[in-house]
């Protein structure tokens, strides 16, 4: 399988302190692959070192085999790569509709732009329901809803998720990782950043052990699922 995103020896600090110490993975075409760790493991860290919101110290990270350094987090949207990022990030004093259509801001194609606010819609309904609701009056799951839905109007490559789940009901966890899976299903490649390791892993090709800054472990995810080393330290068994 193609390779879409390549990390290689990655670093990234704030001040003085090494928060990511040098790490590799790789996601291919097609993969879901989850990133998986405790709070405070340099998850988030790497996701931003990716998308270039956070400068990286050292190493190379590569999209469509070219190098990503140097280019803004808008220009790698108009490649193909999107994020979901922690805490969601909805355009507060916009509503729902106007959310979904600044996702679609690197296109120009208005019909299949309404095509795809509708099929977001037919995808979240309760979105549809509050479609003229600003969105800083939604709930967390609402808001994380639209939150994903406007990074899937961009019409991704590869959708980086991180922490999707953090802070949701659970019944609202259990929406997310359905819509998760539908969207991989459709043929989306996802890179999971996810505290959740048994939902994570559950619906994982692949997955990274990620612990104070480097990958500890890898390789499937369902075979990790059942690793007693996983499940001692992830999934408190």
């Amino acid at each position: 399988m193609t390779v879409l995103l390549k990390v290689q020896g990655l670093q990234v600090a704030y001040g003085g302190i090494q928060a990511v110490k040098g790490i590799d993975f790789e996601v291919r075409q097609g993969e879901l692959v989850s990133l998986i760790g405790s709070n405070g493991a340099g998850k988030t860290t790497t996701m931003k070192a990716i998308t270039g919101t956070l400068p990286a110290s050292g190493g190379q990270i590569e999209y469509l085999g070219k190098p990503v350094r140097g280019q803004g987090a808008w220009d790698l949207v108009k490649q193909g790569l999107a994020m979901v990022p922690e805490g969601r990030g909805v355009f507060a004093r916009m509503t729902i509709t106007e959310n979904l259509q600044m996702g679609a801001y690197t296109r120009n194609d208005n019909a299949e732009i309404a095509k795809d606010i509708e099929k977001m819609f037919s995808i979240f309904p309760r979105l549809r329901e509050r479609k003229d609701q600003l969105a800083g009056t939604m709930s967390g799951g609402e808001q994380q809803m639209l939150a994903m839905g406007r990074a899937l109007m961009s019409r991704p490559k590869v959708l980086l998720l991180d922490e999707p789940s953090m802070g949701l009901s659970p019944i609202m966890v259990d929406k997310i990782f359905e819509v998760v899976r539908d969207v991989h299903a459709q043929g989306v490649t996802i890179l999971l950043v996810e505290q959740n390791a048994s939902r994570a892993l559950a619906i994982a090709d692949r997955a990274y052990v990620m612990e104070s800054g480097i990958i500890t472990m890898n390789g499937d995810a369902k075979a990790m699922l059942s690793d007693p080393k996983v499940r001692a330290a992830y999934l408190g068994e």
